[in-house]
């Protein structure tokens, strides 16, 4: 391993609308490349800029906790914070990577916004999370903390030949129970699965009754994407070594689509069967309202129930009206409950969707929302 120490010009990347995935309108990554080396990560894409060999070299933001103390001072910001949880943990370096030991800047962080009283939302693949507990528990008290599990399965061989340097899947589910006990909501991120490898339902089933019997308090779940160049020709020199056989029928799901997705009849029964089993195990699909509706804005509420509607009504194989909804209603700058005369003005709101969020605006949720979300 490569150790780089830098200095950052900014830490807290802050996103144009909420995040209906993590609920968040802002994220960071202290660290760049990660030595958790998973064979699938897209960190590992051209298009993220990481410098040296991802997988082993890491580079350092050394002065994370001035910069981020600076940014999170009201008296610099034009505009004030936008409400939701902060993300910590990103696309190019888990925060609790090996290197995370000796530089503690997720826990110095996750203490400034333990301060600064904001709810954080952590996404790690690491059991050195645990080290935190009596952070994230004072947070979870004065605002709210989520603790957030990655997955590709929770099958051990599996997991040793595609997150070389993760914790093994045994010891992230006995963290998830850690958590629980502690009265701290946790969740997995049953993402990606991989092709013909863990996205079989023998394979997929066994995760999810794996989750349950820990009490996941819900299972997000996403397909594999490969993006043409480097992460796509590193996972299929380790997919030739390991399942040469599959190397062909890669060829033919991935076409080189410019965001790395697979072909759509592979997605559509994919989506199908993990749907099919969370309605036998009756664990929510997105992150619960209960978890959420205290948090965020009256507007990004709505927001993300459309979002979540969208995704549910679409893991049906069903037509959706309500994410082009959300999509607009992000453009908003006025609080909806001062727009009830004017909502059906507002592009893709029709009657549905206009006493969907007359019901979100006044009960914090939506019961066909609801029904979906387990059912």
């Amino acid at each position: 391993m490569v150790v780089k120490e830098i200095e950052a010009k900014s830490i807290l990347r802050k996103h144009k609308k909420i995040d209906s995935w993590f609920l968040s309108r802002y994220n960071m990554n202290l660290y760049r490349g990660c030595t958790h080396n998973c064979v699938y990560c897209d960190g590992r894409a051209e298009g993220y800029y990481v410098e040296g060999e991802f997988g082993s070299d890491v580079a350092v933001k050394i002065n994370a906790l001035e910069v981020l103390r600076r940014e999170l001072d009201p008296k610099r910001k034009r505009t004030p914070f936008k409400r939701g949880y902060v993300m910590v943990g990103g696309g190019v370096g888990d925060s609790y990577q090996p290197v995370e030991e000796k530089y503690e800047l997720t826990r110095k962080t996750l203490a400034l916004l333990s301060e600064k009283k904001f709810p954080v939302h952590i996404f790690t693949k690491s059991t050195l999370v645990k080290r935190d507990v009596d952070i994230l528990k004072k947070i979870n008290e004065n605002s709210r903390a989520i603790v957030s599990f990655s997955f590709s399965s929770t099958d051990e061989k599996l997991s040793r030949i595609f997150e070389p340097g993760v914790p093994s899947s045994r010891k992230r589910l006995e963290t998830i129970s850690f958590f629980k006990d502690e009265g701290i909501a946790c969740g997995m991120f049953l993402l990606p699965v991989i092709p013909f490898i863990t996205d079989t339902k023998e394979v997929m089933e066994k995760t999810i009754q794996d989750a349950q019997d820990v009490g996941v308090d819900f299972i997000i779940f996403g397909g594999m994407t490969l993006k043409e160049g480097k992460q796509k020709e590193y996972f299929l020199n380790v997919l030739q070594q390991y399942y040469p056989k599959l190397v062909l029928e890669y060829q033919m799901i991935y076409q080189g689509s410019k965001w790395g997705e697979a072909i759509p009849d592979y997605y559509s029964q994919l989506h199908q069967t993990f749907n099919t089993l969370m309605k036998q195990y009756k664990i929510p699909k997105r992150i619960p309202p209960e978890l959420f509706k205290d948090i965020l804005s009256e507007n990004d509420l709505v927001i993300v129930i459309l979002e979540h509607l969208d995704f549910l009504l679409k893991l049906e194989g069903k037509k959706s009206p309500f994410g082009y909804a959300a999509y607009s209603l992000s453009q908003v700058q006025e609080p909806l409950s001062t727009m009830l005369n004017k909502l059906d003005t507002i592009k893709g709101v029709g009657k549905t969707t206009e006493n969907i969020i007359r019901e979100i605006l006044n009960t914090g949720s939506s019961t066909f929302y609801e029904q979906l979300l387990k059912g």
